[in-house]
């Protein structure tokens, strides 16, 4: 498991020095949003559709959504608690709800799975996201922007899951899976080369967005909950869940792992569409994801 950080780590970090030294005069954050539009668009949706059309699913597959779900859910009711006993303001609240609450469960657990687990890893991490994490984010999470950010336009949250590529390719993958339809070895090879550039791009495109210069000392108390809920209390809480289900251990290292991922980077958005403190969003993402590199191998030795 070191080793494996390790090697994820010094591809992050790859991402951060082209953020300092601008090879090429490319700007991190233009090269960031065209690397990850290729993954989002293009290469993840691959990367779901060959996985999730030969996955077994099931009672597990149920499993997997549940704990998720139950995952983002609790962290959402603890954080809220927290910001209203600390007297936040609203955007500050409503960043560090969202930075609490949801894990990186693609662009860090899927590497961190497959690496670990292989097949079963990659099958592990897109379910728990699409099934559970993304959903709730562009419902819920949007819900909870609205209200504490600034900006209340009010935009269809079925839109929004409209435009998600990968959950389209999920859909269509678990129809197909149903139905029995069989993969041509043609398509399988082409959809293994497109999903083969997922994991090193979504490593350094993470690299690209992490960044300090919005940390503020000041930050500290609001940043606390962010990194005692995703790195400790939700993994917590989702492998006490686990122990009722009976479930492999596969499976439940793949769960326990990614409830104990860094905050989802996807989640600045939100911030940046409804006025809410992205700087400290960002911040928390940096951070967490740089703990993250000492308390995954924590976790993946306790649960083993």
């Amino acid at each position: 498991m070191q080793s494996i950080i390790l090697q994820m780590a010094a591809l992050i970090l790859c991402g951060v020095a082209w953020r300092i030294l601008k090879p090429g005069d490319l700007d991190a954050d233009n090269t960031r949003k065209v690397l990850t539009s290729v993954v989002y668009y293009l290469l993840l949706p691959a990367l779901v559709l060959k996985v999730l059309w030969a996955a077994p699913l099931g009672i597990t597959s149920f499993m997997i959504s549940v704990l998720a779900a139950a995952g983002v859910l609790t962290a959402i009711a603890i954080s809220s608690l927290a910001c209203r006993s600390c007297r936040h303001t609203g955007t500050v609240t409503g960043a560090v709800v969202l930075a609490a609450s949801f894990p990186n469960a693609t662009y860090m657990g899927l590497p961190v799975l497959e690496s670990i687990l292989g097949e079963t890893g990659i099958n592990i991490a897109i379910q728990y996201d699409l099934f559970a994490c993304t959903p709730l984010l562009l419902t819920i999470g949007i819900l909870l922007a609205r209200h504490y950010g600034q900006d209340r336009h009010q935009g269809s949250m079925l839109t929004a899951l409209l435009q998600v590529p990968p959950l389209w390719a999920a859909i269509a993958a678990v129809g197909l899976n149903i139905s029995n339809t069989t993969m041509s070895a043609w398509l399988d090879q082409w959809l293994s080369m497109l999903a083969a550039g997922v994991v090193p791009l979504m490593l350094f495109s993470l690299g690209l967005s992490l960044r300090w210069d919005t940390w503020n000392p000041k930050q500290l108390p609001a940043l606390l909950p962010v990194i005692l809920l995703q790195l400790f209390v939700t993994p917590l809480m989702v492998w006490g869940l686990a122990s009722f289900f009976n479930l492999e251990h596969q499976i439940l290292t793949g769960i326990v792992l990614e409830a104990a991922m860094p905050t989802m980077v996807l989640g600045i958005v939100l911030c940046d569409q409804y006025k809410l403190d992205t700087g400290l969003y960002a911040v928390a993402v940096t951070l967490t994801t740089a703990l993250s590199i000492f308390t995954l191998p924590l976790w993946f030795s306790w649960i083993s």
